[in-house]
């Protein structure tokens, strides 16, 4: 316990403490608690400033009633006067490593240590076009801009239905697949990829999924061979498109089919 009174006995219990702190902060079993030990360090930190210009202050106070070891005065007086100067030096250093200290107290508290809760990004896929129904949504693009063309083929997403189909299919990705020569565009969530040479499309969406459910890939894993052709269930609904005109959303041409009003 501190003394209040016994600066070498203080000094003495702080080093231990110290020592103790260096030896159980090498794991943290909840990192929340770095938070709270930052936290003291600063305000240790900030004692220790005070501590060492009480010490320089205490040197030079003195340094007329001082020796050196071979009883000179000029010896010891110039030497009180060095260790004050060099107590001040650690004094400023200390400044600098409070400023630092402090950032990174402000940074520490910002952060919410749960990785239950931690979500991780992927990228569903949504539809991926090519041949000639490509080539329509790429001559909308070129004529009506990037967003325009990601706003008409966010018509194919059916929010949970399409990353559920997604999520079977192994349609998944860390980041939107990006292909030699595509070019690629954000919007919100979407993400297009287009390529007008090679005559494809395709849209992702951004999708949160938690830590503990995302599957790391293999060091050997790379990225799919583009896909020739589209397989899953948005096949039928570009059929649909493509008889009820290309402009016309796929669930509205799905019900004039099934009710027989399609020409």
């Amino acid at each position: 316990m501190p003394t209040f009174t016994d600066p070498t006995r203080d000094a003495n219990e702080a080093y231990e403490a110290l020592r103790g702190l260096a030896h159980a902060s090498r794991t943290f079993e909840d990192p929340s608690d770095t938070y709270a030990v930052i936290g003291d360090l600063l305000g240790g930190m900030r004692a220790m400033r005070q501590v060492l210009d009480q010490l320089a202050n205490a040197h030079l106070s003195r340094q007329h009633h001082v020796t050196d070891d071979a009883h000179d005065q000029t010896a010891g007086a110039a030497a009180a006067l060095a260790a004050a100067d060099e107590l001040h030096h650690a004094g400023t250093l200390i400044d600098q490593a409070d400023d630092r200290l402090n950032a990174a107290f402000t940074h520490s508290g910002r952060i919410v240590w749960n990785p239950q809760d931690r979500l991780m990004e992927r990228w569903v896929g949504i539809v991926f076009l090519q041949g000639e129904e490509a080539d329509r949504v790429l001559d909308f693009i070129d004529a009506h801009g990037v967003e325009a063309g990601i706003d008409h083929l966010s018509q194919w997403d059916y929010g949970a239905e399409t990353t559920d189909a997604a999520m079977v299919n192994g349609d998944v990705h860390d980041s939107a697949p990006v292909y030699a020569g595509d070019r690629q565009a954000e919007t919100g969530d979407y993400a297009m990829t287009y390529n007008p040479q090679a005559g494809h499309v395709a849209l992702y969406r951004r999708h949160l999924i938690r830590a503990e459910d995302a599957i790391d890939p293999p060091a050997e894993a790379h990225v799919p061979a583009r896909r020739p052709t589209l397989t899953r269930e948005t096949t039928g609904r570009h059929s649909a498109v493509r008889e009820g005109g290309w402009f016309e959303h796929p669930g509205v041409a799905a019900v004039k089919q099934a009710r027989g009003l399609s020409m």
